[in-house]
């Protein structure tokens, strides 16, 4: 018979208090507010600081109430837990107006006023999407934000290891502001990774600035450094040399096809720097820059290239002729390439060939992502490769572009290929392919 008397004591009363903060951890702020409610011991475990190490701050452009909503618990949080703060992202999510922008400029300050007051373990800051450029943000209300952002960098520089921009859309003049308000207290600033990925405006020769060298001369100890192409020059590479070597690591580099990219930049400052820096990888994004002329410009053989993607993102042009790039210019970093994706719509050309000989010339490849136009039967023969390790992939992601509707066929000798090489599949890669309708 069941009893319905009195339970005992729930054994959650007993828990060790690194349980329970380990279990807290995955609750949201509103979940940790009723938790904290339910005994002392939940609540002095909820004011841990382990939970609060960590916070990301979306501002959605939503009706005013939402917005309000969202305001009042980042404020709620910062003025609590603020003190605990390693790691802040704030991102700016689709804002309507310009009155939204304002709201959020002074909601930010507000945030940041109170962090530079009670904070002293901000490890990493992140400010995505801001996009300056667009006409959402008023000059006043923009200068406004620079400048509280200016004031909390340079509060913050000695600490700060880790700064995000990406998307500021900002200028010259203001980029290099932010900028060296990390090092302003020594002219010098020893953080450790900065991403200005799409930080200065579209179409802005930021490689010709004399005031971005003096800038990028600030930093001693970049590990990892993410910025558009459109800021490479000689000049930079030889800042990178002389102040970042012994700690350099990572290069990502991105090229879109608004942002300047004609420079000329010899291969000799990319040996320079490669040979004082032993440990650096280069990471490379193209985006629409499928030229080979301008790729070749680009990718210089002294490049110590770790990865390359090249998007197309759906766009066709007749002069994007991508077979000169893959048996001419990629192979030149077969010794050191580890992940390559091509995102391509070559509706004019078969690449199956060449893109097999490039993988196989590839000795340290690792990861291949390709969106374009191949035969199913590609991926049959890459796998016998793979099988008789001619080359060493682990990761294969490809989708496979055709101009048919239906796609029972190819989907069924797909399927063979799979059942074919499943040992080797469910064994040792990580496999996706699918085929995909371009109607």
């Amino acid at each position: 018979m069941e009893d319905y008397g009195e339970p005992d004591a729930s054994s959650w009363a007993y828990l060790p208090d690194v349980c329970l903060r380990h279990i807290f951890h995955w609750l949201d702020n509103r979940d940790r507010s009723q938790a904290a409610l339910v005994c002392k011991k939940w609540n002095w475990a909820m004011h841990s600081g382990t939970l609060w190490r960590s916070r990301a701050i979306t501002f959605y452009g939503r009706p005013s109430r939402a917005y309000s909503l969202e305001t009042k618990s980042a404020l709620w949080y910062v003025k609590k837990f603020g003190k605990y703060l390693e790691h802040l992202e704030i991102k700016l999510s689709n804002p309507p107006n310009t009155t939204f922008t304002q709201k959020f400029q002074v909601t930010v300050r507000g945030l940041l006023s109170h962090l530079a007051k009670c904070n002293s373990r901000l490890l990493s800051l992140t400010i995505k999407c801001l996009e300056f450029d667009r006409w959402i943000w008023k000059n006043v209300v923009r200068a406004r934000f620079i400048k509280n952002l200016g004031t909390f960098l340079k509060r913050m520089s000695k600490q700060l290891d880790y700064l995000n921009l990406k998307g500021a859309r900002v200028t010259l003049e203001e980029g290099c502001e932010l900028l060296n308000s990390l090092s302003c207290l020594t002219n010098k600033s020893f953080i450790s990774e900065i991403s200005i990925e799409d930080f200065f405006r579209i179409n802005l020769p930021v490689y010709r600035s004399t005031l971005f060298h003096q800038t990028m001369s600030k930093f001693h100890s970049l590990v990892t450094l993410t910025l558009n192409y459109s800021c490479i020059s000689d000049e930079v590479l030889d800042i990178l040399q002389e102040h970042s070597a012994h700690s350099l690591c990572t290069l990502n580099i991105k090229c879109h096809v608004h942002d300047p990219h004609r420079q000329h930049v010899w291969g000799m400052s990319w040996a320079n720097l490669a040979k004082r820096a032993p440990r650096l990888d280069v990471n490379f994004l193209f985006e629409r820059v499928m030229k080979h002329d301008e790729l070749y410009r680009i990718l210089l053989a002294e490049i110590p290239v770790r990865s390359i993607s090249l998007r197309s993102c759906y766009f066709s042009h007749p002069d994007w002729i991508m077979r000169p790039t893959l048996t001419n210019l990629l192979p030149a970093y077969c010794h050191v390439l580890q992940e390559l994706t091509l995102e391509l719509n070559n509706v004019h050309e078969l690449l199956d060939d060449e893109l097999l000989q490039l993988i196989l010339s590839c000795k340290r490849l690792l990861f291949l992502k390709v969106w374009a136009y191949l035969r199913v039967t590609f991926m049959e023969t890459l796998l016998q490769n793979r099988a008789e390790r001619k080359c060493i992939l682990t990761t294969i992601k490809v989708r496979i572009y055709t101009r048919h509707q239906e796609t029972n066929e190819e989907n069924q000798l797909l399927g063979d290929i799979h059942r074919k090489f499943r040992y080797l599949i469910d064994s040792e890669l990580n496999y996706f392919v699918t085929i995909y309708p371009m109607v």
